[in-house]
């Protein structure tokens, strides 16, 4: 850890600290956080346009390639219980710099791989990268005091909610144009250029004695007893999950069910991400006024409803890609309302282990994500329309709609405000 500036840090965290870009031994630039998110969140989803080239190109079967989206959520769960106390004893800089560098090693390792299997051992090594979505935040926290936090945060994620609007138009556009090689190696260049920006300007920002992992888990029983803390995890796993589920079998929808060229496929997929931008625009304007668990049970009902009426419309034979996609953007209404405050009440229902239940319920949360998407891949083969997706979708919204109220009758019955 560059130790000055560490103290430095100690004496002027009562102001937002000096800024230079591209110099290291101050804090990093918020255009460097906003790349290091967006780098993640590119990864997840600008592949995905491939999927079915993909399939026929190793000569396997679509639910086995699907398993690159799923494992790759999995282990982008266990990075983030392990992260955050792994850069409080190493640092931020450190810690970004070797996974930027694992990311590229690993999509080198994809662009090469023979079979299915060395593909996917490599993809689960990218999920490295995933340590941008967990850092960013956390060295913005190290950066300013509580108050200026939040909305610097807020920069920094809507640079990662852009990011999944134009990543799978570009990879569907690589894909068409060059095949899907094309887009790994746009993720590539995207690592080395990223690795390099962090080299020159994200200075180390840690300057505390966090708790160990060790620490933070003599918590978690505490935690774990809390039914309301349950209650939020459930809401944000189970109206994410709709979302996972659409990342897990929305291209084979797009590609097999309706014919969409990987261009298209790439438009298809911004739906959720453009519904999920205007969720979070009336999140952060009603929120504080409406309340976080009414907030929340109006994203999961939104959801619920949007993914039940496009049911009845394909049942009934008006089945189309406009119809599937574009009710899919009430998914990402509903979580744009619901995830900022689900994950709010988890933080709040023990205030002293915010830190703790941030990354538990994260962990939680993708991992339930992870399952959900290996069942899309699954669910599709039981039929030769989007229906099995859709209901499937549709009832992991409906229990998050459950779970939400379950939280609000909790209250009522502990007597919380």
């Amino acid at each position: 850890m560059d130790k000055p500036l560490a103290g430095r840090y100690r004496k002027t965290m009562t102001a937002r600290p000096d800024v230079r870009f591209l110099d290291r031994t101050t804090p990093p630039h918020i255009l460097t956080l906003v790349l290091v998110a967006g780098l993640a969140a590119m990864n997840m989803s600008a592949f995905l346009p491939s999927l079915p080239h993909m399939t026929a190109y190793f000569g396997t079967d679509y639910a086995v390639m699907q398993l690159s989206v799923s494992l790759y959520l999995a282990i982008t769960a266990a990075v983030q219980l392990v992260i955050g106390p792994v850069s409080d004893r190493y640092g931020r800089r450190p810690v970004v710099l070797a996974c930027t560098g694992i990311f590229v090693a690993a999509t080198v390792g994809c662009l090469f791989a023979p079979t299915v299997e060395i593909f996917l051992v490599f993809r689960m090594l990218q999920a490295a990268v995933a340590v941008g979505l967990v850092l960013s935040r956390a060295i913005v926290r190290d950066m300013v005091p509580q108050a200026e936090a939040a909305s610097m945060i807020g920069y920094v994620t809507m640079g990662m909610a852009l990011v999944p609007m134009v990543a799978p138009m570009i990879g569907g556009a690589l894909d068409q144009a060059f095949g899907w090689h094309a887009t790994f190696v746009l993720l590539a260049v995207c690592g080395v250029l990223l690795g390099a920006l962090v080299w020159f300007d994200l200075g180390e920002t840690f300057s505390g004695r966090a708790s160990s992992f060790r620490e933070q888990a003599r918590d978690y029983p505490e935690l774990l007893a809390s039914r309301r803390f349950w209650g939020y995890v459930f809401a944000a796993a189970f109206a994410s999950g709709s979302f996972f589920a659409f990342l897990g079998g929305g291209p084979y929808v797009a590609s097999e069910v309706y014919g969409l060229s990987s261009f298209w496929s790439g438009v298809a997929f911004g739906a959720p991400a453009i519904g999920y931008a205007f969720g979070n625009f009336l999140s952060g304007r009603l929120s504080v006024r409406v309340g976080v668990n009414t907030m929340i049970l109006y994203g999961t009902v939104i959801s619920t409803a949007g993914m039940g009426l496009s049911i009845v419309l394909t049942a009934l034979g008006f089945g189309s890609a406009v119809v599937f996609f574009g009710f899919c953007s009430f998914i990402g209404i509903g979580n744009g309302l619901s995830m900022p405050n689900a994950s709010a009440g988890m933080l709040s229902v023990r205030p002293h282990l915010a830190g703790t239940a941030s990354g538990l319920g994260s962990a939680i949360m993708i991992g339930g994500g992870a399952a959900l998407s290996a069942v899309a891949g699954i669910v599709l083969k039981l039929g030769t329309t989007s229906l099995p997706l859709q209901v499937l979708m549709a009832v992991s919204a409906a229990l998050s709609v459950v779970a939400i109220r379950y939280v609000i009758l909790r209250e009522r019955e502990v007597g919380v405000a």
